[in-house]
């Protein structure tokens, strides 16, 4: 072997080995996917590190919600999901202490199949009596349909005839179930709601009963590349994301100082 070959090759190796070469993984849950989608080619290119994104809910059965993932080793150097999830995979083992940042937060929303009438949820009155008089109700597997499955509904309607008719949806969006026509209403994290066409927001529901959830992203457990991906959650947390965030249905949260 000629030392210029040899060379050239050490030099690929090098190459090769560079974090700069170094991919990214992430896993996102769909309330921040509109706004995460937008931000992440600017911070792909400011942290200078490919990034390579996978979906799924927070929390739930679904075989690609974020704990199944984690819990079936697949790779992920950055979790964002809803805090108190995340919460729970540091409890778990699953997360990595001390790196949570807390990105925007999410009210819960109603949408209906376009051009279908629009009922009234202004008051928890007027949401109770939609829900009763509704044929099918579609919520999400994750946090928002994890509160209204649970707390908001048998609170509305203790005789259960309001859950009778609503359907969890595992592993696909709710607005994309109602702008089918399978389902009369769906209430999902509004920033998962207006990216869907096919739809007509309704609104949030009323604020006595809503249930705001926070957005948050941290490092997984098995993180590898733990620098660029403190940057990258930096990125999608600093002043210049706040817009995009807010334009997707998010009120941002400003990073801590």
């Amino acid at each position: 072997m000629t030392r210029q070959r040899a060379a050239l090759i050490a030099a690929g190796l090098l190459l090769c080995a560079s974090p700069a070469f170094a991919e990214v993984n992430v896993i996102s849950s769909g309330g921040f996917t509109a706004a995460y989608k937008e931000l992440v080619p600017a911070c792909e290119a400011k942290i200078g590190q490919k990034v390579t994104s996978a979906y799924g809910a927070s929390m739930g059965a679904a075989p690609d919600a974020i704990p199944n993932r984690l819990a079936r080793g697949e790779p992920a150097d950055v979790v964002i999901l809803a805090g108190d999830a995340f919460d729970k995979l540091v409890k778990d083992g699953k997360g990595m202490a001390g790196t949570r940042t807390d990105l925007a937060r999410s009210a819960i929303g109603l949408s209906v199949k376009a051009g279908a009438p629009k009922p009234d949820i202004s008051t928890v009155e007027a949401l109770k009596k939609t829900l009763m008089e509704a044929k099918s109700i579609a919520y999400s597997a994750s946090a928002s349909g994890t509160y209204l499955s649970e707390e908001l509904f048998p609170k509305l309607d203790p005789s259960g005839q309001v859950m009778a008719k609503a359907k969890k949806i595992l592993s696909e969006r709710v607005g994309t179930i109602v702008a089918r026509g399978e389902a009369e209403l769906g209430f999902q994290q509004v920033s998962e709601l207006i990216p869907i066409e096919g739809l007509d927001f309704v609104g949030t529901l009323p604020e006595e009963v809503q249930r705001v959830t926070v957005f948050s992203a941290g490092l997984a457990a098995g993180a590898k590349e733990t620098e660029a991906a403190k940057a990258l959650i930096a990125c999608l947390g600093g002043t210049d994301a706040a817009e995009t965030i807010r334009k997707t249905g998010l009120d941002p949260i400003p990073a801590k100082k």
